[in-house]
């Protein structure tokens, strides 16, 4: 609302300006023209605005930084023409130049101040002798940042250092805490709360970058790309995105595999005391599960569902989706709570 206020005020303001000036050379018809123009104006100044805001800081100062340093140059070329006399002279053309020349080189430092920007942040901010190519980028996906298990390992201190996450990443979270869904528009929430936490990690800095791709449209295929040519590493839990990126070269640090990495080892001829929770695929099998999630299959246990008992490990099966442990019944623990001591015989 407030912003609807402001933009008609600056509106207003524009088309009655316009008009008083425009009345000062012209009488009431064409003075009109002035109050439109005051009006266009404003809707240009609107558009700029909106524009701006979606840029960054820096950004903007290499823009502004490049125009300065390109209408020096424009200035410097305009003193030295005014030593050559004989072309003003001969055929009055020396003000045109200095206004066609003025905006080219204007419109020339500002494109390439803002382009050039972040090379030249990192020749400042990092120094130039520091290998572009052994820096230890580690860019983050968006299941990354809304899993939250990344910001609990921050808290322990087994990571440190700087995580990058690219502008579009943040962008895409955003357009997920703005979705009508509401199971979505919680995750994106709770992605933003995570990155927030993420930053007051000790020992952790978050870097936002603006680089982009506009003709990827995949924010995957981004992610890939962006790490090419910052030659980095994506840290992720999306198993897609993992095969997807070895294929191509970069390398990946899944979240589920070092959860799985963490796990207790389990070796077979292990004892286990588990609660059979439900019925295997296969007949016969019962299925229960340690802390972790990790499932356990034992076989012959399906009648005990709802007992405890005593599984003997045979096998341990580990893939990228997660660890299955394979055990046979060894002994009964525990009645079954759910279908009494009938359901034994």
């Amino acid at each position: 609302m407030k912003k609807l206020i402001v933009r008609f005020l600056l509106g207003f303001v524009c088309s009655i300006s316009g008009y008083f000036i425009a009345s000062n050379y012209y009488s009431f018809p064409l003075s009109l023209i002035g109050l439109l123009l005051g009006c266009l104006t404003a809707l240009f100044v609107i558009q700029v605005e909106q524009a701006l805001r979606k840029l960054s800081l820096r950004i903007i100062f290499g823009g502004v930084a490049g125009m300065i340093v390109g209408l020096l140059i424009a200035f410097l070329f305009a003193y030295g023409l005014n030593f050559i006399t004989d072309i003003e002279e001969k055929y009055q053309i020396a003000p045109w130049i200095y206004a066609l020349w003025t905006a080219v080189m204007g419109y020339l430092g500002l494109v390439l101040g803002s382009k050039k920007i972040e090379e030249l942040y990192n020749i400042i901010g990092r120094g130039q002798s520091a290998d572009k190519e052994n820096r230890d980028y580690r860019i983050l996906d968006t299941s990354t940042i809304i899993d939250g298990r990344l910001a609990d390992i921050c808290d322990t201190g087994f990571l440190e250092g700087t995580l990058i996450v690219p502008r579009f990443v943040l962008d895409e979270l955003q357009y997920i805490a703005d979705s009508s869904d509401s199971m979505k528009r919680s995750r994106g929430r709770r992605g933003l709360d995570i990155l927030n936490r993420m930053q007051k990690s000790a020992g952790i800095s978050i870097e936002i970058v603006d680089q982009d791709f506009p003709r990827i449209k995949s924010v995957d295929a981004k992610l890939v790309a962006l790490a090419k040519k910052m030659n980095g590493k994506i840290i992720t839990n999306d198993f897609n995105l993992n095969k997807v990126a070895e294929l191509q070269g970069i390398r990946i640090l899944n979240v589920n595999e070092l959860a799985n990495a963490l796990k207790p080892v389990v070796l077979p001829g292990e004892v286990m005391t588990v609660k059979i929770i439900k019925e295997g695929k296969e007949a016969g099998q019962g299925v229960a599960y340690l802390d972790d999630g990790t499932m356990i299959v034992v076989d012959n246990a399906q009648r005990y569902q709802g007992a405890t008992v005593e599984a003997l490990v045979t096998s341990v099966l580990q893939t990228t989706a997660g660890r299955m442990i394979f055990s046979e019944l060894k002994d009964i623990v525990g009645e079954k709570k759910a279908y009494g001591n009938g359901a034994r015989q």
